[in-house]
Parts: structure tokens; C-alpha cells; sequence
């Protein structure tokens, strides 16, 4: 059986194919290396434990959202304790058994003017066939953290 290379014209035969003392075919173009260049490893991403990573995160923030996210995450902490903080795609988040429950970013983040406060679908927040999992917040008052309190507790129920 004959079988031609894309780059070659002598025939290839299925010995030459499966035989390991001919070089491989450089399929990437004509001359140079006879075998395509190995991929290096990934690097070892350093990580800090949950708590100092998110603190770190919040830290970063430029001001008035600085303020807001240690205020989140204090209300987070105390109303569900159960949840372990950790950065989740560059955001401060809260996990219960390794699945992310709640997250907030800065507006810095998509440019957006406000900060937000997210639920992922682990969260507990189904009412009917339609409720909110994004809140926008320009500024944290009494009302507002006791209804951030609720809702983080509901999640987590």
C-alpha cells in the first residue's frame, strides 16, 4: 500500500509510517527541524490561601470601591460564615464546598460606573421563573447591607 505526503512525492509505505529510525515528517513546512517543536510546561501559578488573595484583590481597588468591597466582605463573612473567600476570575468570591455562591467587582474591572454584587447558579435565589443574580451598587447603606445580608444567607440555605 502507498500512501503520498503532502510535502513529498516519493510514496510513503505503512513499515516507513510506523517505523521509528526514519526522522518524522515536518508537516509545517519545507526544511528546518524534521519534528514539530515540543510546547514548554505551564508555569506554576503562586497562590495565596483564599483569605489574604481576596483581601489583596479589594486592597487594589481604587478608592470609594475599596471601602465598599471591605464592607461587602465583612457583611459576607458574618452572614455566612460557612463560605470561603477566594479570587475568582480576578474577583474577590465566596465558596461553599469549592463552587462559587457570590462574587462583587469594582466598576473599574468593564468600565462600568458602578460596582456589583453577583450570585452564580450554586446560589439558592430561585423565586419563580425569573429573579435578579446582579445587583448594582453605588453606595452601601444600612437598608442595603441588611437586604446583602439576607440575600448571601439565602443563597447559602
Amino acid at each position: 500500500m502507498f500512501r503520498f505526503c503532502c510535502y513529498s512525492i516519493a510514496p510513503v509505505t505503512q513499515s516507513y509510517i510506523t517505523d521509528r529510525s526514519y526522522p518524522t515528517w515536518n508537516y509545517v513546512g519545507y526544511g528546518g527541524e524534521t519534528e514539530l517543536p515540543k510546547k514548554s510546561a505551564p508555569k506554576p501559578i503562586k497562590t495565596k490561601d483564599g483569605e489574604s488573595a481576596v483581601l489583596a484583590k479589594i486592597a487594589a481597588m481604587p478608592g470609594p470601591y475599596r471601602a465598599m468591597g471591605e464592607r461587602l466582605h465583612a457583611i459576607i463573612k458574618a452572614s455566612a460564615p460557612a463560605l470561603s473567600p477566594k479570587v475568582w476570575y480576578g474577583m474577590p468570591a465566596y465558596a461553599k464546598d469549592g463552587k462559587v455562591v457570590c462574587f462583587f467587582r469594582g466598576a473599574e474591572i468593564f468600565k462600568e460606573r458602578y460596582m456589583t454584587l453577583g450570585f452564580s447558579d450554586e446560589a439558592n435565589l430561585d423565586e419563580g421563573h425569573l429573579w435578579p443574580i446582579a445587583f448594582a451598587l453605588t453606595e452601601l447603606t444600612a437598608a442595603e447591607e441588611a437586604r446583602i445580608a439576607a440575600l448571601v444567607k439565602k443563597a447559602v440555605s
